[in-house]
């Protein structure tokens, strides 16, 4: 029988179906962080990205969380080489003036002493690099880190081009395992990428997942089907997500939302309410 909590990669790492986002947190990250896994999350999302992330509160938070038996090694553990088009001037977590294949060597040294962590469990390009040479400097350092043990898997963020993920794939020896994506209209949803990396093996993790599509929580289908299961039309959004084989991202602040996004997992839509929420996704 499926797992409904978990699934594995391609690349054998065993990933939670939901994971708690840590963007934007500041100074209520460890805290938030010690809910989260203290409700029942196991997978947590951070990056080296000062400007939208304080990674070294997750690492306390971390910390903190073994002093309540919990320990890292059983915790999905998720960071970010954000590139520097992406940083905060005045907060570079690396040196900008070294070549791009120091920066992610110098970024992720950054993230393990941050974490208080010898490895991660999945690594992420926060975005794509340009020109596709240049993205392969930048995959061959996270490969080397993925190869001595620092990563159990890679993966790239924010690649919405379905034509640059297949190239990344066809030229990376290890291959991405996930593509993180903001999940929203703009894009169409992200269709026909997300057709290419069921096809390859590669999950889909989404972010933005709630704020970008309130007309789908309130629309008359989702609520309908929220009455049909007594759930409220949030956790109905993320279950079909999670039925579609999307991981989701949460970042809520609320102890009784992080409850309820973990408790999606105690019910199953119908194929039926499952065409009905995909309906709403076609409409764009």
């Amino acid at each position: 029988m499926e797992d409904r909590k978990w699934l594995t990669t391609a690349a054998g790492v065993k990933m939670p179906r939901l994971i708690y986002g840590t963007a934007w947190k500041k100074e209520r990250t460890a805290d938030l962080v010690m809910k989260a896994i203290q409700a029942g999350f196991k997978g947590i999302d951070t990056a080296c990205q000062p400007k939208h992330y304080d990674e070294s509160l997750v690492g306390a938070a971390l910390h903190r969380l073994k002093d309540h038996g919990i320990e890292r090694e059983t915790l999905f553990l998720q960071t970010k080489f954000t590139p520097l088009s992406g940083q905060d001037p005045k907060q570079v977590p690396y040196d900008k003036n070294s070549p791009i294949e120091s920066q992610v060597v110098q970024s992720f040294d950054t993230s393990k002493k941050n974490l208080q962590t010898h490895y991660v469990d999945s690594l992420i390009l926060h975005s794509p690099v340009a020109p596709h040479a240049l993205m392969m400097k930048v995959w061959d350092a996270m490969e080397t880190i993925q190869k001595t043990g620092g990563a159990r898997q890679l993966g790239i963020s924010n690649c919405y081009d379905t034509e640059v993920i297949r190239q990344l794939y066809a030229d990376a020896s290890v291959k991405p395992a996930v593509v993180q994506n903001r999940f929203y209209q703009e894009t169409r949803y992200d269709a026909d990428l997300r057709h290419w990396c069921s096809a390859h093996g590669v999950i889909y993790q989404s972010f933005w997942t709630l704020t970008a599509n309130p007309h789908i929580i309130v629309s008359n289908i989702v609520r309908t089907i929220a009455q049909k299961y007594n759930k409220t039309e949030v956790q109905i959004f993320f279950r079909y997500l999670s039925q579609s084989g999307i991981v989701p991202l949460t970042g809520t602040c609320s102890e009784q939302h992080m409850r309820e996004d973990l408790s999606i997992f105690d019910f199953e839509l119908s194929s039926d309410n499952l065409k009905n929420v995909s309906h709403l996704l076609n409409q764009v």
